[in-house]
């Protein structure tokens, strides 16, 4: 997971400028449970310095050297008030160990996908646990596995978008294939990245990641087992039910009364 996040850093960004439908939801949730708040696989820091500048304290922990560093410099332009509130922490959530508990912590788009074993599932809400106030709530956004799962697998390459990469000017096309493994519920997807380059080569990266869907019987069943509860669970970033259908499963949970 490090490796591949390294590897794309300089492109993520750009690629995800327009991926802003989160926050409303996020901004929302942080003025009824207030912080701090955890963000758990920051990156460069897309949802935490969004709510830093609407004046919440906020910490991010990432493995990724290459995206912490971006995260960081985007804190610089940012200002000394953001800079107050924004700290990025290196490390990894499942043994990370805060000097405060947090009102709200957040696994925002896909994260939770990153953890593909049972055990290593358990362990990060345990360790979430211990990181969470009495009364705050751990929030896990995912996409909605049962329309993931009705789709069928034609093994091309996609087109995904394209961008420019600010320190280079280059356009980027990212191209995308991907496979899913139903009966382990794995979806192994390589990432394309083809640059074209000042003088009209084009330069390919190529970044492979593996994500392990979730359904909400069995993220049920793991909120259970770490003694949390669920509380809510959303179809959308509008606070849609989820329901057959939904584009998204938003779950919101806590500690069990």
């Amino acid at each position: 997971m490090t490796q591949f996040y390294d590897t794309i850093a300089r492109f993520y960004d750009a690629e995800n400028l327009d991926m802003t439908d989160d926050l409303a939801f996020y901004s929302e949730l942080a003025a009824e449970y207030g912080e701090p708040i955890l963000d758990v696989g920051c990156g460069t820091g897309r949802v935490m310095l969004h709510l830093a500048q609407e004046g919440y304290q906020c910490v991010g922990v990432d493995t990724s050297p290459q995206m912490l560093a971006r995260g960081k410099r985007k804190v610089e332009s940012l200002g000394a008030d953001v800079a107050e509130l924004a700290r990025f922490v290196e490390g990894d959530i499942a043994t990370y160990s805060a000097p405060n508990t947090y009102n709200m912590i957040l696994l925002p788009y896909h994260a939770f996908m990153h953890f593909q074993e049972q055990e290593q599932q358990l362990a990060i809400l345990q360790q979430l646990k211990t990181n969470l106030a009495e009364d705050g709530i751990i929030v896990f956004d995912l996409p909605n596995a049962g329309e993931a799962f009705s789709t069928q697998d034609d093994h091309t390459i996609s087109l995904e978008r394209t961008f420019i990469e600010p320190e280079t000017g280059h356009l980027v096309m990212q191209q995308s294939v991907s496979q899913l493994d139903r009966a382990e519920q794995l979806l192994y997807i390589t990432w394309i990245y083809d640059e074209v380059t000042s003088d009209g080569t084009v330069k390919r990266t190529v970044a492979p990641l593996v994500l392990r869907y979730v359904f909400l019987s069995e993220l049920k069943l793991l909120l259970a087992a770490s003694e949390l509860e669920l509380f809510e669970v959303h179809g959308d970033y509008d606070g849609s039910p989820y329901a057959d259908g939904s584009p998204r499963m938003i779950v919101v949970a806590g500690k069990a009364n």
